[in-house]
């Protein structure tokens, strides 16, 4: 059973995948008063909210079949965006018949987007959004968590980690996407460091992932 190709689903992943293509090829302009990188995460959300930022077309394949595999009862979405991971992950959990999605969203254009795919898609039982700050709404998550997708802001990533990284059970999957920014190395240090419990491998998908297990 596949069900990303199932009507409804494959229709909203078909739409989103167009509006995404068109949203890279047309990027949205943006004002901010200081400079893009100093700005808050919710100035950053809201500058941003037309823009889709989603994970690789193989990136997504590649997180429904890890999904599939390990069988998490809880996966945490760190920057859920317009939600094709998300559909992806709730694809994965509704063919498992187990488990849970909790994702993360500071955009209130996302949300509503993201609320009407997950309708439509017949998903919206499995996926839990958590609107607002993920560094507060996350604390609301009942472990133990077996997979975590971090797409958020990249500078938050390895915060976002280490707060979670209580919850997670053993053997669970920590994947990181973008792992080509520049900005995500400090994370990706802490992740190959041995000691700091996990077994990281890097993945070549568009803009790199990193798939590390907690050990």
């Amino acid at each position: 059973m596949n069900t990303l190709t199932s009507p409804d689903v494959a229709a909203v992943l078909h739409h989103l995948q167009a509006a995404a293509e068109h949203s890279e090829t047309h990027p949205t302009p943006w004002t901010l008063p200081n400079s893009f990188s100093a700005s808050s995460a919710q100035d950053r959300a809201d500058a941003l909210q037309a823009d889709y930022m989603p994970v690789s077309r193989s990136g997504c394949h590649l997180l429904y079949a890890l999904a599939r595999a390990s069988r998490p009862e809880v996966i945490v979405e760190f920057g859920a965006s317009y939600g094709l991971s998300t559909l992806h992950l709730a694809a994965a959990v509704a063919d498992n018949g187990t488990g849970h999605v909790y994702t993360t969203e500071m955009s209130a254009v996302k949300i509503a987007a993201l609320q009407e795919s997950l309708r439509r898609s017949g998903l919206d039982d499995v996926v839990t959004i958590l609107p607002g700050d993920a560094l507060e709404t996350l604390k609301t998550v009942d472990g133990p968590i077996g997979m975590i997708l971090l797409d958020g802001w990249k500078d938050l990533c390895l915060p976002v980690l280490r707060m979670l990284e209580k919850d997670l059970k053993p053997g669970a999957l920590v994947i990181a996407d973008d792992t080509t920014f520049e900005s995500m190395a400090d994370y990706l240090a802490y992740v190959q460091e041995a000691e700091n419990g996990y077994v990281s491998v890097p993945f070549p998908v568009e803009d790199g992932m990193e798939i590390s297990c907690r050990v």
